[in-house]
């Protein structure tokens, strides 16, 4: 599954990361030139200003995974 977000401060940054640490599951955020670990945090300082797809595993509930998207939005 993947959403669409865009990743505009360093808060929002910290927020991600904080939220794909507390997953029970591996989050990942990609762009077309790069593909992070949500729970890089120095990797997503690199996506600040940029839109990037939020991608999990196929096995993820849909209803889950849409929360999570939009607490990071």
């Amino acid at each position: 599954m993947l959403r669409e977000i865009e990743i505009k401060d360093k808060d929002q940054v910290e927020k991600i990361n904080r939220l794909a640490c507390q997953a029970p599951y591996e989050v990942w955020l990609f762009t077309k030139d790069i593909m992070l670990d949500a729970r890089s945090l120095l990797g997503l300082f690199s996506l600040v200003g940029k839109k990037a797809s939020v991608v999990v595993e196929d096995d993820v509930v849909p209803a889950a995974f849409d929360r999570l998207v939009a607490k990071m939005a």
